[in-house]
């Protein structure tokens, strides 16, 4: 079992960052992808970790906007840009496309378009912006909190979409197929992990209404799994790489509120 489990975590942090896996888990862990999906928000949790320490460096460093920047540029280094790549196919799909068939077709296309170069600097710029307001006179722990956070939270977001959708390109089922298998355990495991960092930050902090960015991010996953399944019928992995970029921005900007009324 818990081989299994060592197995599962591996492939997830093979298969979303660019960060290597032990010899033992390369054979056969296509087969494993599906329940791997359970240690997403784990992913997250290094993900945000990784920013928070280099923010912090930088920040000591060259100050907040800097430091800001050089942990976007982390992440991105750590993912390979895994799910930016997917918001800016998606900004190209959408934009471009009028029917299930174009929409997919551009998605599928590697090449960059003019929605998603847009598409892209609009949101990194919003992130850039909301993450220095955030990130304004709080402690390391707090910010250690914020990024883990928000990087586990918004793959959270993007499991929701999977659960609550069906896969829009059936002939194509690496992704589409990762809840064909322990669909509650899980979702369930991935909850769990997901509020953990949440809970931390608000019995560290005292401030209970940092749990209502649940609230956000739970209605914008809802909408565009929604907008996805009104379109193409469902989700794909841009759409998921889509999901999980916009709704860490939202983390970002509802932090800065629950900061600013507190």
């Amino acid at each position: 079992m818990i081989n299994r489990e060592l197995k599962l975590f591996f492939t997830a942090l093979s298969f979303y960052t660019r960060l290597p896996a032990p010899a033992f888990v390369h054979k056969g862990s296509t087969a494993l992808l599906p329940d791997s999906i359970r240690y997403l928000p784990l992913i997250g949790w290094i993900t945000g970790g990784v920013a928070a320490v280099v923010y912090l460096l930088f920040n000591f460093l060259f100050g907040n906007a800097l430091a800001v920047l050089f942990s976007m540029v982390a992440t991105v280094l750590l993912t390979g840009a895994f799910h930016e790549d997917g918001f800016a196919d998606v900004c190209d799909g959408f934009g471009g496309g009028w029917t299930k068939e174009k929409i997919l077709e551009v998605m599928k296309d590697s090449r960059l378009g003019t929605y998603g170069v847009t598409g892209l600097v609009l949101l990194l710029g919003i992130k850039f912006i909301a993450t220095i307001q955030v990130t304004t006179d709080v402690n390391a722990l707090v910010i250690l909190g914020i990024f883990i956070i928000a990087h586990s939270l918004s793959r959270f977001a993007a499991i929701m979409v999977v659960f609550s959708q069906s896969y829009a390109r059936s002939a194509e089922s690496k992704i589409g197929s990762a809840v064909d298998k322990g669909r509650a355990v899980n979702l369930i495991i991935a909850a769990g992990l997901t509020l953990l960092p949440l809970a931390g930050l608000i019995f560290y902090t005292g401030v209970s209404s940092i749990a209502f960015i649940l609230i956000p991010v739970v209605l914008l996953s809802y909408y565009l799994g929604y907008y996805f399944k009104k379109w193409i019928g469902g989700y794909t992995g841009d759409c998921l790489g889509a999901v999980q970029q916009l709704t860490e921005v939202v983390i970002y900007l509802s932090l800065f509120l629950i900061w600013k009324f507190i």
